[in-house]
């Protein structure tokens, strides 16, 4: 039964969780890190089609910038060593898996906006 509610909204929840670790390593005090809190628990609550794909399509923008800035960080070694290899692999990993589901979750609230809009239309 968990799963069948957790696994709907596991690319909002893995956000979340993002958000919330860099909430702890910044301040507890940062307002950033708090409204970006209260927006992804509003979209996890009411799972709003159009807030859904703004919050995505930004997410993804931001993941991408994020990748030049690996690559441009990877690019100042001289030598391929451990240190290089540890900052490729959980660099790429973690923006691997951010866009692969900022695009899972673009995909879901762009269906649900079709899928309105179509009942709209019959109706």
């Amino acid at each position: 039964m968990k799963t069948k509610v957790i696994k709907p909204l596991l690319p909002e929840l893995f956000i979340l969780g993002s958000i919330v670790y860099y909430w702890i390593a910044s301040s507890l005090l940062n307002p950033i890190a708090i409204s970006l809190l209260l927006i992804m628990g509003f979209q996890i609550l009411k799972q709003k089609a159009i807030s859904g794909i703004i919050i995505s399509v930004i997410f993804i923008l931001l993941n991408l910038y994020m990748v030049l800035a690996l690559i441009s960080e990877l690019s100042e070694f001289k030598n391929i060593d451990s240190d290089f290899n540890t900052m490729l692999l959980v660099g790429g990993l973690y923006l691997g898996t951010n866009l692969c589901l900022g695009l899972v979750m673009l995909i879901k609230y762009l269906k649900k906006a079709n899928a309105k809009q179509l009942h709209q239309t019959l109706s």
